[in-house]
């Protein structure tokens, strides 16, 4: 595999970056909490991009993969801020942004941030202010104040290691939360949801698709699929989705 390139942004993050040319309108992927460029969906979706000849590009938020930074000194408003930066200085026009969990979130805020380069919306399993409602909603007294008082809690992962969130994240997602005022979204939305998914339930997809406001929002359940909806199934979801978002771009 090629080594990725890299970009300084505008507040002195530095990301680490793969993209191609191709047709337009282009299409970005933006990966979740912890994960990285290399995944399996990533990936699957350039192998798409290339056979198809669409333009594609994938990176890694400050933090995570190969970027510069630590993930416990990010928040949600950095890595909103690393997509907007990659987005205006890696592709040209109006792009597909491909959401998975995490970014399902922050194609949301981009969608509101920098509405005139989103020509549509896929989300994976979104997980919009989850920050909130998925882990402080949950916590128990003495998480909330092992995170207030101690600046940051662990938290047990089925996909390896604690994961330590930090007050600064609790804090920041407060002041990028989208589900507490309307979001109206003019370009073709297409969402992805598994109904076995333990981490991003199915009551928050249909919260979403009830929040959204747009004249092309869809949501397709795929009954049995989890939150890493990575199987060869939930695989083919994904360019099939987007093919009809630019379809209808």
């Amino acid at each position: 595999m090629a080594e990725p390139q890299f970009l300084d942004t505008p507040q002195g993050r530095r990301l680490a970056w793969h993209r191609f040319s191709g047709r337009e309108p282009g299409v970005v992927f933006l990966g979740g909490l912890r994960s990285d460029m290399t995944g399996t969906k990533a990936m699957h979706l350039e192998d798409w991009a290339r056979r198809t000849g669409r333009a594609f590009l994938r990176f890694d938020y400050s933090g995570h993969g190969a970027s510069g930074g630590s993930f416990t000194d990010g928040c949600i408003g950095d890595w909103a801020e690393d997509a907007a930066a990659a987005i205006a200085a890696l592709t040209e026009g109006p792009q597909v942004l491909v959401g998975s969990s995490m970014g399902g979130w922050i194609s949301l805020l981009l969608a509101r941030s920098m509405p005139g380069r989103v020509a549509g919306l896929v989300t994976i399993a979104a997980a919009p202010d989850f920050t909130e409602d998925g882990m402080w909603a949950e916590w128990s007294d003495d998480q909330r104040r092992a995170c207030m008082e101690e600046g940051q809690v662990a938290l047990p992962s089925e996909y390896g290691e604690d994961m330590i969130i930090t007050r600064r994240m609790i804090e920041d997602g407060r002041d990028h939360l989208v589900l507490r005022t309307p979001l109206a979204l003019p370009v073709p939305v297409r969402m992805l949801q598994g109904t076995a998914d333990p981490d991003v339930p199915m009551a928050v997809a249909l919260r979403l698709l009830d929040h959204l406001e747009g004249p092309d929002i869809r949501l397709e359940l795929v009954k049995g699929a989890d939150h890493r909806f990575s199987d060869p199934a939930c695989l083919e979801t994904i360019p099939r989705a987007v093919e009809e978002v630019l379809a209808r771009a």
